[in-house]
């Protein structure tokens, strides 16, 4: 009998029963309740944001990741989110007349290709595989060594006027550095420390996606901080740091996992110099900050410390008990099948973020699994090729056999009543192949 209530765990959402409603509807109510808050909310602000919410973001990412050196607000930005503030990104730093190719990590954040083709990127984006440690700098070392040997000459075509408060980089790596989307995995620092050498070496920027950093846990019984150090804080020290004012990494955070993706604020965390550039974008000049009067909402929920302690005493421990639950039942129904995934939470030093990576055994494809469930059971998945770089061929002949799953989206039972829907799929399915 087919299923009348749909189950998707394809979604990359947080469940709304995890998201701290009430404090923010305090937070928006004192926000609004004091005029010099709200006189300043409603302005359209200084390009590089809300003063008191980046004082409050830097305070917050020192003492997460430990920093060294600790992170002043002139470093810090605020934007519309991590996808909006890409966009940006690519205004500012990159020209399609100079800027020679995109490289991303395969499998890699599907909504992303539209920004940059959008940005004149169409027929330039270039998957580098992961292994286990993640993007596989090696690969992507060669990869540029051989590009660069072949293209030699740069482009004598300018689009964009130049700026003195910006560079335009020759070559942009897309990265998630920890716990990636889709696959979940997370870069060693020796691993990091490579990126940032190869992408000063090639005059790279390197965007990377830091916005699943606070949901981090390891083993049942493991410490939640994982204390790696952000691409962005290698680039601050390693050699001697940056090679120019501009630096080769960009942090890009988000509150849309943390308070809802409706929030719409987000951080950009890099070098001054980028930073000021990267404000100057013609949108934000015209526009004042991004998401200026929901940027003092949310300060509210900063100053009193309630947003970190929300994460780390909430998000984290419901997003492991969550974790734990999925790979249980993916064990228990799917394992049978040959179905394998990682990262595992009972297992993983390190694990985190939202989502498991599914493998399916060699008889099937990720297709007709998410064909045949949606089909027969009213449940959405994420295929492995929904998450290849257009054009590209890398990682062709695996990701047609992997499936995303998010863990955070649905509610506990569904999560294991998808499992169990996904397990008829696959009986169903390896039924038909034995009878044929």
């Amino acid at each position: 009998m087919y299923p009348a209530t749909q189950i998707d765990l394809f979604q990359g959402w947080p469940a709304i029963s995890m998201l701290p409603v009430d404090r923010l509807k305090q937070a928006t109510s004192a926000a609004l309740s004091d005029e010099t808050i709200f006189a300043t909310g409603l302005e359209y602000g200084p390009n590089e944001g809300h003063l008191p919410m980046r004082k409050n973001i830097a305070k917050w990412l020192t003492e997460f990741y430990e920093t060294s050196h600790p992170i002043d607000a002139d470093r810090v930005c605020t934007t519309g989110g991590a996808s909006q503030n890409l966009a940006c990104v690519l205004q500012v730093f990159t020209d399609p007349g100079q800027t020679k190719m995109i490289w991303l990590v395969e499998p890699t954040y599907h909504l992303g290709f539209r920004t940059f083709e959008d940005a004149g990127f169409m027929d330039r984006l270039r998957g580098i595989p992961e292994d286990e440690d993640g993007l596989d700098v090696a690969a992507l070392e060669l990869a540029l060594e051989a590009f660069e040997q072949d293209n030699p000459i740069t482009s004598d075509t300018v689009y964009k006027a130049e700026r003195p408060h910006g560079k335009i980089y020759k070559h942009v790596i897309y990265c998630v550095p920890s716990f990636s989307n889709p696959s979940g995995k997370t870069m060693p620092r020796a691993r990091r420390e490579e990126l940032v050498r190869v992408a000063r070496r090639f005059d790279a920027l390197v965007v990377a996606d830091d916005v699943y950093d606070f949901l981090s846990w390891g083993t049942a019984l493991g410490s939640q901080n994982s204390t790696l150090p952000r691409l962005v804080d290698i680039d601050r020290v390693l050699d001697g740091g940056p090679h120019d004012r501009f630096g080769n990494v960009l942090s890009n955070g988000s509150f849309s996992k943390l308070i809802g993706p409706g929030c719409r604020v987000g951080w950009a965390e890099g070098t001054p110099s980028f930073i000021h550039g990267l404000s100057e974008a013609g949108s934000t000049r015209s526009g004042g900050a991004p998401s200026q009067l929901m940027s003092t909402f949310v300060n509210e929920m900063l100053e009193d410390n309630f947003l970190p302690e929300y994460v780390s005493q909430w998000l984290v421990s419901e997003g492991r008990r969550r974790h734990l639950l999925l790979a249980s039942a993916i064990k228990a129904h799917l394992g049978p099948f040959g179905v394998t995934f990682s990262p595992d939470p009972e297992t993983s030093a390190l694990a985190g973020g939202y989502y498991i990576w599914i493998r399916l055994p060699d008889t099937l494809t990720s297709t007709q699994v998410c064909e045949g469930a949606l089909k027969n059971q009213n449940l959405v998945l994420g295929s492995g090729e929904t998450f290849a770089v257009p054009g590209g061929n890398s990682a062709a002949g695996e990701l047609h056999r992997r499936l995303r799953l998010c863990f955070m989206w649905e509610d506990e039972g569904r999560l294991v009543e998808g499992v169990e829907r996904l397990g008829l799929v696959i009986q169903d399915i390896l039924g038909n192949h034995l009878s044929d």
